[in-house]
């Protein structure tokens, strides 16, 4: 499958003989849902029914239904770069079984297993698989030893559309025993050596059509398209990618890398990305073009997806109202206190942020006091409580930096302390005191990190390990000088249930301040 591509930023093109017979497929796919059944906000965050009716949000599987309906001409498949599980309610309360459901009825042909398909285990993993109509693949892992997945989740598979074979691999990502919880029975494999074992065994089965379902990321999907041979699309997910001409783009639609078109749609169905590809008789490119479609309000939604979605959401209620912990005292998540200073609410979400993730190497904990959204009443604390204080759906994100980017953040999060700001810095594993007169860039006046059970003077120069959340981590509130972090992994769990979990393992809660933050 040798080719010799002309790559411009909307076509593929192949320089080639005439081609006899060419044959299009339209690729349709989605990555990273994360049980985004309901539609969401701009911010990616829950969206109310009314702003939803005036078409403020976007999303949601009733959208998708209609837009692929209606793009489902010809020969057409549709595919998931992985990642359909966590993320919300729906996910905490019927794991992977609203997952399959809706998949099933979108008429996927097939998905690839992402890191959050192993979040609670092969078991879930596995009775997912039993209940959707089609393949679930991931390549570079050996499931032989794990009895729930040998001989059931497949490395690749064949499907076939308008009479041609296309050759479908599945990937994951190589550290994903780091990120969620497979077991100990299964080892994860290089990418791009994996891919190609598949590649060569497919072309062997005569198909000369090869697509990869990676949930590995963009940059890694990248690699795999430069180190292999054979393979024609990837559609990527993991890094929450958006690819196309809009704001907002890491890139072309589809991104050519050698002889591969690369395709990604953002996440949480906020897009539904369509490729559409011309191949020769032989299977060579001659064209690719594309572009995601958004799914915003001028898609209709299917009612009754709508209807079986409200229907889905009753017993959410349930969890809502569920006590998770006791408080001693009122928990003070006050804009006024949390926007100016160390408060209580800030003092809880940062110690749970970082006690989930210290065993990891991390030593220091940023939490935005306009991330934090209410106070929570003395006594019992219901799950709903908890998500009115966090309610943005916003996920743990770990990464290194320098003692420098944890002053140029600490300066920065002081930066606009007359206006009330929502980047005012939480912090734990970390002391600082600052002069709130002084000019904005310069009210850093100390600061200390924990080192076992003393505290020492940030070093600019030392690497430190940092968790906060996934909207600051990637510059929000004015933290850009976090988004070049080294190592950064954007996707753990949602911090909402990160700190419902760390008030029932202190219950009931002392909420208190200690004097880490201080003024001049």
């Amino acid at each position: 499958m040798s080719l010799r591509l002309f790559a411009g930023s909307a076509a593929l093109a192949l320089i080639a003989g005439a081609a006899h017979a060419d044959y299009t497929l339209k690729i349709l796919h989605t990555n990273d849902f994360h049980s985004r059944f309901e539609p969401i906000s701009k911010y990616d965050s829950g969206c109310s029914e009314a702003d939803n009716g005036e078409g403020k949000c976007f999303g949601g599987t009733a959208r998708l239904v209609t837009a692929i309906e209606a793009a489902r001409q010809g020969n057409t498949i549709l595919v998931d770069g992985g990642d359909q599980f966590q993320g919300t309610l729906f996910y905490t309360y019927y794991k992977g079984k609203l997952a399959a459901e809706m998949m099933n009825k979108l008429g996927y042909d097939a998905m690839t297993v992402g890191n959050h398909e192993f979040d609670d285990g092969p078991e879930v993993l596995r009775g997912f698989m039993d209940a959707v109509n089609f393949p679930v693949l991931m390549s570079n892992a050996d499931v032989s030893r794990e009895p729930l997945l040998a001989d059931v989740l497949m490395k690749s598979t064949i499907i076939e559309k308008g009479g041609e074979k296309i050759g479908l691999i599945g990937l994951t990502p190589h550290d994903t025993d780091e990120l969620a919880s497979p077991g100990p029975n299964i080892t994860f494999t290089d990418p791009s050596d994996a891919v190609q074992g598949e590649v060569d065994k497919l072309i062997e089965q005569g198909v000369n059509k090869i697509i990869v379902l990676s949930h590995s990321g963009y940059g890694v999907d990248k690699e795999v398209a430069a180190r292999t041979t054979g393979v024609d699309v990837i559609v990527g997910g993991h890094t929450n990618t958006l690819l196309g001409g809009m704001d907002g783009a890491e890139g072309p639609y589809p991104t050519i890398i050698g002889e591969t078109a690369i395709v990604s749609a953002y996440a949480y169905g906020k897009f539904l990305g369509e490729l559409n590809v011309t191949f020769d008789d032989e299977g060579r490119i001659v064209e690719a073009v594309g572009a995601p479609i958004v799914m915003d309000g001028a898609v209709v939604e299917d009612e009754a997806t709508k209807a079986r979605i409200k229907e889905a959401a009753a017993p959410l209620e349930e969890i809502r109202n569920k006590v998770v912990a006791e408080t001693a005292e009122a928990i003070d998540g006050d804009k006024g206190s949390c926007r100016a200073g160390e408060c209580t609410m800030g003092n809880l979400v940062a110690d749970a942020m970082l006690d989930r993730v210290k065993d990891q190497g991390i030593q220091i904990a940023f939490a935005n006091g306009g991330g934090l959204r209410a106070s929570i009443d003395q006594g019992e604390v219901t799950m709903g409580e908890v998500l009115t204080v966090l309610p943005f759906q916003n996920t743990l994100s770990t990464f290194q930096a320098t003692g420098q980017v944890v002053l140029d953040a600490l300066e920065n999060g002081l930066s606009q302390l007359e206006e009330g700001a929502g980047r005012f810095p939480q912090v734990a594993g970390l002391k600082f005191t600052y002069d709130p007169a002084a000019a904005p860039g310069s009210r850093v006046v100390s600061a200390e990190v924990q080192t076992g059970d003393a505290w020492e003077p940030v070093d600019p120069a030392k690497v430190y390990g940092i968790v906060t959340n996934n909207y600051v981590r990637n510059g929000g509130d004015g933290y850009k000088m976090f988004r070049d972090g080294m190592n950064a992994y954007d996707y753990g769990p949602d911090l909402a249930d990160v700190t419902a979990e760390y008030l029932a393992k202190n219950s009931p809660y002392t909420p208190y301040t200690d004097g880490r933050i201080a003024t001049k």
